[in-house]
């Protein structure tokens, strides 16, 4: 993947393991402006705040999950057209159902490989 200036992806996860991961496979991408945010509610507020080209968010969160986030930013003008990719644990069939019914761009099931999220970013990014 080419670096792109001026793409601002917000990785969105409850797990700081795999924030630190998805971030590292990002920067070894070439994309290098990554925010991190920890919890849904805080990832709305951050998306209301700036401006971003992409959103990653994990599934299963609390006290908000990466559903609900996916439903708000679809639901708010400015932001409904934002890129979202999922990313989900095995076994959430009926969840990525939901999230394809809310309108997610894309989703990807843990455990990815980097290629995959190499891939499915670029895609959003180029094509979204």
């Amino acid at each position: 993947m080419t670096p792109l200036p001026g793409k601002r992806i917000l990785v969105v996860d409850d797990q700081k393991a795999m924030l630190r991961l998805i971030r590292g496979i990002l920067h070894d991408s070439g994309l290098m402006d990554v925010v991190e945010a920890d919890d849904a509610v805080t990832a709305l507020s951050e998306l209301r705040d700036q401006s971003y080209s992409l959103v990653i968010s994990d599934l299963m969160m609390e006290p908000m999950s990466g559903l609900e986030l996916l439903r708000e930013v679809r639901r708010d003008a400015r932001l409904r057209r934002l890129p979202f990719l999922m990313v989900t644990g095995a076994g959430f069939a009926d969840e990525v159902l939901a999230a394809k019914d809310a309108g997610v761009s894309g989703y990807i099931v843990k455990p990815f490989t980097t290629d995959m999220l190499r891939r499915k970013v670029s895609e959003l990014l180029y094509h979204p």
